[in-house]
This record gives structure tokens, sequence and C-alpha cells, in this order.
């Protein structure tokens, strides 16, 4: 199933597709992608920030060493069309680092990584995208990896996508998107000087498999594609026509 081109509904309506594909997700990763040990919550309460999917490690992870099941960077680097590395001077790392978001769940359970699916309401002003960029940083700089997921097309508050603005605040320069890939899938790794591994995409094409790193030397592959689908079969046949352009 192609990426669909969501600008053609309101937010109310891309809420409602957002809130399956979490669950979806979340269902995914606990259906045995993850490793023992660790477990994914969708739309928890964590102190400083309320995450799309919240993966977790028991006190049981601690002490498993490299998890059972997670993809190892060193055997197999993820499948996506770019890596990239921040690259940074003193002062710069000094300011990443200064950055604070304390981030634990109710169950005292460590929180390893986030999932963000990016909506209309992150982008509809340059406050909006600001805040979210300063949650997604904040995040890395508490030794936390993201997968940010951005089905929008730049606009006025983020002309380089929100992964261009991203980038920019953790020093790694201007990002500019492809012209016939103006989406973004990417997966954050929360290291000394934060990598990315990037998925530059477009409506009209399959979502790939991102990783979602445990740590920064391992990983699971995140369904996109399978768990987009079971969410878009869920949508309301009138909304389906709009965004395919059907007669209604």
């Amino acid at each position: 199933m192609p990426i669909h081109d969501w600008t053609r509904v309101d937010a109310g309506t891309f809420h409602h597709f957002h809130a399956a594909w979490i669950t979806h997700i979340s269902e995914a990763l606990n259906d045995g992608l993850l490793p023992e040990g660790f477990y994914a919550l969708a739309e928890q309460q964590a102190v400083g920030a309320i995450p799309h999917v919240l993966a977790l490690a028991t006190p049981r992870a601690e002490s498993l060493g490299q998890p059972a099941g997670a993809v190892a960077v060193a055997e197999a680097p993820p499948q996506v069309s770019r890596h990239v590395h921040v690259e940074v001077d003193e002062a710069t790392h000094y300011r990443l680092a200064r950055r604070t978001l304390s981030i634990r769940h109710v169950s005292g359970h460590r929180v390893v990584a986030l999932l963000e699916i990016v909506s209309p309401a992150n982008k509809d002003r340059a406050k909006s995208v600001a805040a979210f960029v300063d949650k997604v940083c904040a995040a890395i700089g508490q030794h936390l990896h993201l997968l940010v997921i951005d089905l929008f097309p730049p606009g006025p508050a983020d002309p380089r996508g929100m992964h261009g603005a991203i980038w920019s605040e953790l020093g790694g320069g201007i990002y500019e998107p492809p012209d016939n890939q103006p989406l973004a899938l990417v997966a954050y790794i929360a290291n000394r000087l934060p990598e990315a591994y990037l998925e530059p995409t477009s409506v009209g094409a399959a979502l790939v498999d991102m990783p979602l790193f445990l740590d920064q030397d391992f990983y699971v592959n995140v369904p996109l594609e399978r768990t987009y689908q079971a969410a878009y079969r869920g949508m309301p046949e009138y909304w389906r026509n709009v965004i395919e352009e059907k007669d209604r």
C-alpha cells in the first residue's frame, strides 16, 4: 500500500488514523519483535513528555546483555538510504548536553526509546515545530533513541521538513529534502554526538521497515508498512475515498 496524501483531510481525520497506527505498532512490538525484558506502551504519560510509543526495559533486561532477537548494527546495518553523523565543535556538544528532559514511567521501568508520528498540529506554526524539535533533542540529550515518522511535506514553519529542523538543532547542518522525496522516516541514535538513519520518501511510495534502537549497538525493525495497512483498513470509507480521490 502506498503512502497516502494526508494533506487531503483535516487534522482530526488524520488523528483517527494516527491513533490506530500507534496501537498497531505497539501490538507488533509486543508480539515478539521486542526482546525479552522489553515492552512497548502507547500514549503514556512520562515526566516531561507524552510520547506516542514508549519502549521500556524491565530490571530483567538489565542483566541480559545482548538482547536476544535484537539486530546488531555491526552484523546487519539498517537498510535505509542514508546514515549521517553530527560532527560538532565542543561548544555545540555542551549546548546539547545541557538539555534536560526527565523521562521515566510510573512503573519505575527504564525508558530506552521513543516513537513519534508527526501530526499537522506539530507543523502548523513555528512555535509548534520548535516544541516538537525541543522534545526530540531533549530526549536525545537524555540518551533516549527515537524513531520519527513524518508523512507531511515541508511547510512554512518547517521549510526543510521536521528532520531538517531537528538536524539543524542537533548541530548536523542543513538538510535539504530531495525534491521528489519530501517526507522522511528517521531513526535517531543518542550517542555522545547523535547520528541518524534516514529514509527520504514520498506520497505513493511503500513504507520501509525502520530501526528502533534499544541501545547504540542493537535495534529492532518496526514493520511500518504492515501496521500502516492495518490502521488504514479501519478508516471510514468516506475518508478513504477522499484520500484516494474517489467519487463520494
